[in-house]
């Protein structure tokens, strides 16, 4: 028998090499579960030589007559010749492979899988309570029982999506979410399927602590500001869990009040701030905060048009002056009940509460208001009457030319002016002392020897003037342009001289006379400024005319821009610009060729990094018609280290590095070099993520970077520009104390600040600002002398600093 089996094998072998390609055997259950029984089969019907092989060992050998089973699968498996099919039961892991059937001229095969039914899918996780963006999720599937195992996860009823921080591993058994976040909560299930079963486990939640993040901040009632004696409410939402704790600051001073709402009631001006919710979730440890601005201000009280000079004469300047009780942002000016527009003679000062004229006329006389505005009220004055005096203009006589003796002859002169003139009447040089300060004369009876010229003098005892003055058919004066004076009189006059601040003038390169009567200027020169007199003079008497006032028109000269070149975003900065100028000059400003603001002093809005560029100060006089501009750079730096508060010399400041994810140590660097605690002068201490200076002085400027290192390795922050303000500090005033009169004076005030100071002048103690801004210009009169003092205030530090300076004019 033996040796008709190992001929049967041989014969076999040597026909394998003609077999044809493999075919494919069924099976009655494939994937099947341990235990069961399957039966294998091929589609090529009856085999009556040839072998069933399992992973290359014999199985059943099939020769005509009974086929042979191994003596090993004797009991498990049974063998059908009709279909050739091969029934195995009571499967087990082991049984999976490759089964084939081997005829002569044909190989059929299968791959049977048996498996192990899944069963008590369990799934756990590391840590339920995590923090978003700080902790690992880490969810782990296990089964008791099952083989050929896959795993699919689901979040809710979706199928969780792999990607930078959300990895599997371990087979699929174990996910893996880094840095999670509020929308990973869950719930998480692992579901495990093989060919014959499936199973998921019970859910798991994750505990996600996050924020407080998008605050919300509503102030009811909308306002841009408040009126004294409003209630207001200020409500704060943030995107908290646990939900946070919410405290109240204004101007960062804690207010002691907890909550979502913020009430305040029966306001004052004090109350204006900048006022912030502060949210603190005590399981993340974040801090978060929204903050608005609240500017309470009163409504107006009281409007007044004041003037402060003497009677306002004609051709002369005039300046009137609106007092406001409460804050103004705003005045404009009415005569007749008509809008006042700046002109060529007309301009506004200090934020429109000066009204200037520099050469009024007579059209200009009436009844004067101005009106306030701020953001919660305006109020118009009462009218202010000006009334305009004038004259005496050249007078006209009246009366015969020729009369009989013994008649009687009357002469009456007529000259226009307010208040009307007194007269003087001259007979051939002779003044007539019987008939003064009457605009008529009468003769007694005629005699050949009154035969004449009779004149008539007329003085105004307001303005100071009479038949003789000096006048111009020309204004304004300007510098550079043609300019003349002339003397009018009335009357015989032999020669006419002249004179400037009492000394005799004399001819020049662009002074020339004109028959004496006239000066002409050309070109006109800021020196020429001064006080004018003529003298008429004949061999009986003479007679000189009153001062003439000439104000040079000038400027503006070349601007300057006194602010920083760059800031810290988040905070804001202040330019003051400046220029020489009569009358002073007035301003605009332009951001990156966009207008910015109409005065002095630009102060921005809180600065982003978007808000670099080019700043412009453009001075302008309405007088000269002139303007010039100034620019300079400005840049705003980011920061991505955060400081708790505005860093200001001599207080505390702290920086914090705000690290994402896990680390080992965190250390900080000055200027690219490893920090030195114990430098002189320094006072630091560093705590955890903190670096706290204590307190924060010039020294600590620089370029700070903190640096967090982990076993991934080392990881430094973008550089952040610490930047100290302080001041001010050696604060002078430069200028004259001392000039000749009629000239013009400018005072500069400086001091050693950052962010630069913002200047107000005052003169002689009053407590209303003259000035805004570093220079102040005025002419050296007798009304412009006394103490001028410059205030300058830090807005960030909130130190204020005082100059004073006092000018005199020389030979008063």
């Amino acid at each position: 028998m033996e040796s008709s089996v190992l001929f049967a094998l041989i014969l076999f072998a040597t026909t394998f090499a003609t077999v044809a390609p493999a075919q494919t055997i069924q099976a009655s259950e494939n994937p099947l579960p341990v235990g069961s029984n399957v039966t294998l089969f091929s589609l090529q019907g009856n085999v009556t030589l040839g072998t069933w092989i399992f992973d290359n060992n014999l199985i059943v050998l099939i020769v005509p007559g009974k086929p042979l089973i191994t003596t090993t699968s004797i009991g498990r498996v049974t063998f059908n010749s009709t279909f050739s099919s091969l029934t195995i039961r009571s499967v087990q892991l082991e049984d999976s492979g490759l089964y084939t059937l081997q005829g002569v001229e044909f190989r059929s095969q299968i791959t049977l899988s048996v498996q192990v039914p899944i069963s008590n899918v369990t799934l756990r996780a590391n840590a339920t309570n995590l923090v978003e963006f700080n902790d690992t999720a880490v969810l782990t599937c296990s089964v008791l029982t099952g083989s050929s195992l896959s795993y699919v996860w689901l979040n809710g009823s979706d199928v969780v999506t792999l990607g930078a921080g959300v990895q599997l591993s371990d087979g699929n058994a174990t996910l893996t979410m880094s840095r999670v976040n509020r929308n990973d909560a869950g719930p998480y299930r692992c579901n495990v399927s093989n060919g014959v079963s499936h199973e998921s486990s019970l859910p798991v939640y994750l505990n996600i602590s996050y924020g407080p993040s998008n605050i919300t901040m509503v102030i009811m009632p909308i306002r841009s500001t408040y009126i004294t004696g409003s209630n207001i409410t200020l409500s704060c939402s943030a995107e908290s869990s646990p939900p946070a704790m919410i405290y109240w600051m204004v101007d960062r001073v804690n207010l002691n009040q907890f909550g979502s709402h913020l009430q305040l009631e029966r306001v004052t001006e004090g109350e204006s701030g900048n006022y912030q919710c502060v949210f603190h979730n005590t399981v993340t440890s974040r801090f978060s905060s929204k903050g608005a601005m609240i500017r309470i201000m009163e409504p107006i009280a009281a409007v007044v048009v004041k003037y402060t000079g003497g009677p306002v004469i004609v051709h002369e300047p005039l300046s009137l002056s609106c007092e406001v009780t409460g804050s103004v942002d705003r005045i404009q000016w009415w005569r007749n009940h008509q809008l006042i527009t700046a002109d060529n003679t007309t301009f506004f000062d200090m934020n429109n509460k000066t009204l200037n004229i520099t050469h009024v006329q007579l059209s200009q006389d009436g009844y004067y208001q101005c009106q306030a505005f701020n953001s919660v009220s305006n109020m118009t004055s009462s009218p202010y009457t000006v009334d305009i005096y004038y004259g005496p203009q050249m007078p006209t006589i009246k009366g015969p030319n020729a009369a009989k003796t013994g008649d009687n002859a009357t002469f009456y002169c007529i000259a226009s002016s307010n208040p009307p003139g007194s007269y003087t009447w001259i007979f051939n040089n002779s003044v007539m002392a019987n008939m003064s300060h009457y605009n008529y004369y009468a003769t007694p009876p005629l005699t050949k020897d009154m035969s004449g010229k009779y004149t008539c003098i007329v003085f105004n005892n307001i303005t100071r003037k009479n038949n003789l003055q000096v006048e111009t058919p020309m204004h304004p004066a300007i510098e550079g342009h043609f300019y003349m004076l002339t003397c009018n009189m009335s009357g015989p006059a032999e020669n006419v001289y002249w004179k400037k601040n009492g000394k005799p003038l004399h001819e020049d390169n662009t002074t020339d006379y004109l028959f004496n009567k006239t000066i002409i200027f050309n070109p006109l020169k800021q020196s020429d400024t001064g006080l004018y007199q003529c003298m008429a003079v004949n061999p009986l008497w003479n007679m000189t005319s009153p001062p003439y006032m000439l104000l040079v028109n000038f400027g503006p000269e070349s601007p300057m821009i006194d602010g920083p070149a760059f800031a810290e975003a988040g905070h804001y900065a202040v330019f003051n610009c400046s220029a020489t100028s009569m009358p002073t000059s007035r301003f605009t400003w332009w951001f990156n060729g966009s207008y910015a603001g109409n005065s002095s002093v630009f102060r921005t809005g809180i600065l982003s990094l978007n808000m670099s560029g080019v700043i412009t100060c453009k001075a302008y006089n309405d007088v000269t018609g002139k303007n010039v501009s100034k620019s300079k750079m400005f840049t705003v730096i980011g920061k991505n280290i955060n400081g708790n508060t505005i860093p200001i010399n001599s207080e505390n400041f702290t920086l914090t590095c705000d690290v994402t994810g896990p680390y080992d140590m965190i250390y900080w660097m000055k200027n690219d070099m490893l920090l030195n605690v114990s430098e002189p002068h320094m006072s630091y201490a560093n705590e955890n993520n903190t670096l706290h200076f204590t307190p924060v002085t010039l020294y600590n400027e620089g370029m700070y970077q903190c640096v967090a290192t982990n076993q991934a390795g080392a990881q430094k922050s973008p550089k952040y520009i610490l930047l100290v303000n302080y001041g001010p500090l050696k604060m002078e005033i430069s200028g004259p104390d001392s000039t000749q009169g009629d000239v013009s004076v400018s005072l500069k005030c400086s001091a050693l600040s950052r962010p630069y100071c913002e200047f107000h002048w005052f003169f002689n103690m009053s407590s209303v600002a003259l000035k805004t801004g570093p220079l102040i210009t005025f002419l050296s009169t007798k009304e412009n002398e006394g103490t001028y003092t410059c205030k300058a205030t830090n807005p960030v530090t909130n130190i204020t600093m005082y100059q004073t300076k006092t000018f005199t004019v020389a030979g008063e």
